[in-house]
């Protein structure tokens, strides 16, 4: 037991005159200067990450803001392109019956050629 006392002792030893001699090494001013230069650099990033938060916070809350909106007014535009595709079927199918009754009611050939080529097409301008 003894044996493993003077290691531990030893090495004890050894490791104090290894730490005195990185004392020895590095300027105590140096040493100060660092620690100066890391507590200014963490309050820095202190602050940025606190700006980021409150960042983040704004961002959701207007995001919940607009969401709603944005969701109501895709489904909006959704339903008037539906019913707008409704109604230019509707005016195609007419002008066909129309074409189809009375041949000359549309003398410009090409609106002819667009409705007989394109049944999908919209109505023309």
């Amino acid at each position: 037991m003894e044996e493993t006392e003077k290691e531990i002792e030893s090495m004890r030893a050894a490791s104090e005159e290894v730490s005195r001699q990185f004392e020895t090494l590095i300027d105590a001013n140096d040493l100060d200067s660092l620690k100066h230069l890391q507590l200014l650099i963490l309050g820095r990033l202190q602050d940025s990450n606190a700006v980021l938060s409150h960042f983040n916070e704004y961002s959701e809350h207007c995001f919940a803001e607009v969401s709603s909106d944005f969701s109501r007014n895709t489904r909006m535009l959704k339903s008037m392109k539906s019913d707008l595709d409704y109604i230019f079927q509707k005016l195609r199918s007419m002008k066909a019956k129309i074409m189809a009754t009375y041949p000359d009611a549309f003398p410009d050939e090409s609106t002819r050629e667009v409705f007989d080529q394109r049944p999908d097409l919209e109505v023309p301008q």
